[in-house]
């Protein structure tokens, strides 16, 4: 898989494009935000927030299997939060 710090890198890069996303999305349709927009930003920080607690827990009996978990974790809500972007129109 890689290293803790590049699992960090790519929660950051992956949730960053998906509200940059919403930015263009709101730049290219009525110029101002909306509450649907607004929601799936506030859901991607908050998605980032718990993965990145999850990736910083000490505890972990297995960490090569809660990482992958993690990596899993992130790529469902990835494509969550990118369909709810394609349902914006």
């Amino acid at each position: 898989m890689g290293s803790v710090k590049n699992l960090k890198k790519d929660i950051n890069f992956v949730l960053g494009d998906i509200i940059e996303a919403v930015y263009i999305y709101e730049m290219t349709t009525s110029g101002k935000p909306s509450d649907k927009t607004n929601a799936i930003i506030d859901e991607a920080i908050s998605s980032f927030d718990a993965l990145i607690t999850k990736v910083n827990a000490k505890k972990v009996e297995n960490k090569k299997a809660h990482f992958k978990q993690i990596n899993a974790e992130l790529e469902q809500t990835a494509n969550q939060l990118v369909e709810k972007i394609n349902a914006l129109q």
